[in-house]
């Protein structure tokens, strides 16, 4: 059959997974050793790594998998997006333990207010969805409220994640280019 406007083509699916994972992993490298010339140090390099495979990668490919329908991929999303919000909970630990090891207070930004806001933001509907729309044993996964819900809600908070890393980059660079570069693809994947 026909692609619709919502289900991806078996090719569109696969490039734009690739291009998820790549910018995941590239991108979230290329952030975790910013600013320029002071390479990879823990904790905090674990922070914009894993926040961008979480939201990015994982959380991405979560909503993308969710598009093709059935049974299958309805449960890959949700292996998906748990996955994702794990990794980027890890990706605020490190932060979180980095401020501690250096004296500095918390959530003083707009990167880490939006930051915080997106990731608790993404509980909701996972919890939602593992109660009420897991295929298997959801309470009410026939309704179509919650599944509308969760689906905007899931993607509001996604987006603001993905926003929430270009502003973290934002801070560690003081080239508009080099912030612009890095959220093309974002942009262009959206």
């Amino acid at each position: 059959p026909a692609p619709t406007a919502n289900k991806p083509s078996a090719t569109t699916y696969r490039n734009v997974l690739a291009a998820l994972s790549t910018f995941a992993l590239v991108g979230g490298y290329y952030a975790a050793t910013r600013p320029s010339g002071v390479g990879w140090r823990l904790p905090f390099s674990l922070h914009p790594l894993l926040m961008t495979i979480g939201f990015v990668g994982l959380m991405g490919s979560a909503h993308l998998t969710k598009k093709l329908g059935g049974y299958t991929n309805t449960k890959l999303h949700g292996y998906l997006a748990s996955a994702g919000l794990t990794l980027s909970f890890g990706g605020l630990y490190a932060i979180w333990k980095n401020k501690e090891n250096m004296g500095k207070d918390h959530i003083q930004s707009t990167h880490a207010y939006l930051g915080i806001v997106c990731l608790v933001g993404l509980v909701l509907p996972a919890l939602a969805g593992l109660v009420f729309l897991h295929p298997d044993f959801g309470k009410d996964k026939g309704n179509k409220n919650y599944r509308t819900a969760h689906k905007w809600v899931g993607r509001l908070f996604t987006a603001g994640g993905w926003v929430s890393c270009v502003v973290g980059l934002n801070q560690m660079t003081s080239s508009r280019l080099e912030t612009a570069l890095f959220a093309l693809p974002l942009v262009i994947l959206a």
